[in-house]
């Protein structure tokens, strides 16, 4: 145990403290200059910053010192002689460092003052050391607070579709990685959520991802990072991305919206997605992720224009623009109850020639009209289709007619 020093040797201790502390502020600064290469390539303006910080660290000390029982020391009282920018611009390894180096020099310049005053600098360390790392956590859950609203309300914005000219800058401000395609999944919430365990997933799979809980609803902006991971085709394909997120989100249906060219152009995924996700109970053994694109009957018996539109682009048109007979069998086939013999005796043709013209519907379009599923999908194509071009007819008829 160090000798307890008299009153009169504190004082002489702390009156020679006060003078040296300008010396012990210069051989500080000079010695992180020598050792610290980040501190050397700072601008003038936060060397400057960091070296009122050591000052105040020095002062913070003598002051300790004279009376360690006085109100507790905090570290936030010696930043608050820097910029509030220093914060973020110091990480909590390079201010230790700084303390490191700040001890350092400090017990060089007081050996051989007593035992009493080296065990003082070591504790009064210890706690700026400690008080420091409560200091940046504090920052750092003011930080994750203010990312977890802003990455909220870039959500919602996507969803909503009200993005504007902020929205690149607040992706920016998230760290979004992502680059080319991007799609939205879209699930209910589970009871106990693990966001960290769902971004670990994302981020073993080199998927960017933007998660926004609205109430029972987990929305998942999905865009592959700058070092996707790749299966031996090349890189992950989204409903394999959404397979493997599955397991993060609640009971229920998930559907994952069409993949879109870049993040500014997610409000067309998500607007599929969620269209899909009010509709998905109406299909009884839909798969888990299923694909808006697969629901585009229930989407479009629901009034989503945007199903409408794609059965039309997609199916009804190309058909019709590659062969009026294409058209003709895939309406008599599907009248038909999906009979081959029956759609022959309609059409006059055999029913090979039947099969041929099925196998070249779904060359032209991707879609099997021989599957109950994909039936529905056509069929319910070829009605919208039909409707729209009936409305059109006759609104070009009744535009030609004369008063």
């Amino acid at each position: 145990m160090p000798a307890v020093p008299t009153p009169q040797e504190k004082a002489e201790t702390l009156a020679w403290l006060r003078r040296i502390s300008g010396d012990l502020a210069t051989a500080t600064i000079k010695r992180l200059e020598d050792s610290l290469p980040w501190y050397a390539a700072m601008p003038p303006a936060r060397r400057s910053a960091v070296g009122l910080v050591a000052q105040a660290g020095i002062a913070s000390f003598i002051q300790w010192y004279d009376d360690p029982g006085s109100t507790p020391w905090i570290a936030a009282d010696i930043f608050a002689a820097a910029p509030r920018e220093l914060l973020r611009s110091v990480s909590l390894t390079q201010t230790l460092q700084l303390i490191r180096v700040t001890v350092a020099v400090t017990e060089e310049r007081v050996a051989g003052r007593g035992e009493d005053l080296r065990e003082s600098i070591l504790l009064f360390s210890r706690e700026v050391a400690f008080a420091s790392a409560d200091v940046y956590a504090r920052a750092a859950e003011a930080r994750g607070l203010w990312d977890a609203r802003l990455e909220a309300l870039v959500v919602d914005s996507i969803l909503t579709g009200e993005a504007d000219e902020e929205l690149p800058s607040r992706i920016a401000a998230l760290g979004w990685h992502g680059h080319g395609e991007v799609a939205v999944l879209v699930g209910t919430t589970p009871p106990q959520f693990d966001v960290d365990q769902l971004r670990r997933i994302a981020r073993k799979m080199g998927v960017d991802v933007l998660i926004g809980v609205q109430g029972s609803r987990l929305v998942l902006v999905l865009g592959r990072s700058d070092t996707p991971m790749k299966d031996e085709s090349g890189e992950l394909p989204f409903p394999e991305i959404a397979r493997r997120l599955e397991p993060g989100f609640g009971p229920g249906h998930l559907v994952l919206g069409p993949a879109v060219p870049a993040l500014v152009d997610a409000g067309q995924s998500a607007r599929a997605a969620l269209a899909g996700f009010a509709v998905a109970g109406a299909w009884r053994t839909a798969p888990r992720p299923v694909e808006a694109d697969d629901l585009l009957p229930e989407r479009a018996l629901a009034g989503d224009s945007a199903a409408k539109a794609t059965l039309i682009e997609r199916i009804y048109r190309p058909l019709q623009a590659h062969s009026s007979d294409l058209v003709t069998t895939l309406w008599s086939y599907l009248d038909n109850g999906r009979s081959l013999e029956a759609t022959a005796r309609e059409l006059f043709v055999h029913p090979n020639t039947v099969r041929y013209r099925l196998k070249r519907v779904s060359d032209v379009i991707g879609w099997d009209a021989t599957g109950p599923r994909e039936a529905l999908i056509l069929q319910t194509a070829l009605i919208i289709g039909s409707i729209g071009t009936e409305v059109t007819r006759r609104r070009t008829i009744g535009a030609r007619r004369p008063n």
